[in-house]
């Protein structure tokens, strides 16, 4: 079958699109890539690019649209990045004003769309492997931190790197960094391992995005770059107007993530 063949990826996008789920998209249609949601006025989308590609751990791009389009084609023919998402975040002036689940009304001739992979996608590689991904296992959303870690600025764009966190026994973290380290992709290996002060992590159980999980005494705390730094940056640069995915509300693509591993 063709990667970009993807029914189930069509099949959950229609369901976002017309309603029947508004959650994290964590664990929905196992084997397609999920995307991180980036899009930006014209006049921006050039400085992102070399932001992203100054910054490939936490801004893999998976794509990037035509102005003024809402189509991704090299990531599914039936796909509206306006409505696909089961939430959006709406930012003016660096301030979040809306998250809506359909972005349509705000909807702009000249923005470019940037599709960035997400760890999401590695999961199932992980899951697979019999590591146990504890915010799938408690039905929740990742936690993900703002970390002390400065991004490399391109034009305005700055500001924090942000991770996500898994907590796992330190076999399966050993493990973990041989998997994902062939999925660059979408974020590759983990960041840093255990010690979360040490990035700028006050208080594990205080995510800055998504839900705290459970960590047992015998596990260790793994950060990966995650897709959300972008809205840190967002905070910092404060663009006039820009949309976002909320965190944990993906795009699910009709991409297979084995297609994303590296040989």
């Amino acid at each position: 079958m063709n990667d970009r063949i993807g029914n189930l990826g069509a099949m959950e996008r229609l369901r976002i699109r017309t309603g029947g789920f508004t959650g994290p998209t964590s664990g929905l249609a196992p084997g397609n890539v999920q995307a991180n949601l980036v899009i930006l006025p014209k006049d921006l989308a050039h400085d992102f690019l070399r932001f992203a590609q100054a910054n490939p751990k936490p801004c893999p791009v998976l794509a990037v649209s035509e102005a003024g389009s809402p189509a991704f084609p090299t990531l599914g023919q039936d796909l509206d990045i306006r409505t696909d998402l089961p939430l959006y975040r709406v930012w003016r002036n660096g301030e979040m004003v809306a998250e809506p689940t359909d972005v349509r009304d705000v909807w702009r001739d000249d923005l470019v769309s940037f599709a960035i992979g997400c760890s999401f996608s590695f999961e199932e590689a992980l899951i697979e492997d019999g590591i146990e991904v504890r915010h799938i296992a408690c039905g929740s959303n990742v936690p993900m931190y703002r970390t002390n870690i400065a991004t490399t600025p391109a034009g305005p764009f700055h500001g924090p790197l942000v991770v996500s966190m898994r907590p796992l026994k330190p076999k399966d973290a050993i493990r973990a960094v041989q998997i994902t380290s062939r999925f660059p992709s979408v974020h590759g290996a983990p960041v840093h391992i255990g010690l979360p002060h040490m990035i700028g992590i006050a208080d594990i159980n205080k995510p800055d995005y998504g839900d705290a999980v459970p960590i047992a005494a015998d596990e260790l705390p793994v950060f990966w770059a995650c897709g959300v730094t972008p809205q840190a940056v967002i905070a910092q640069m404060k663009p006039d107007f820009c949309i976002t995915h909320a965190p944990g509300s993906m795009l699910i693509t009709d991409l297979k993530n084995t297609s994303l591993a590296a040989l």
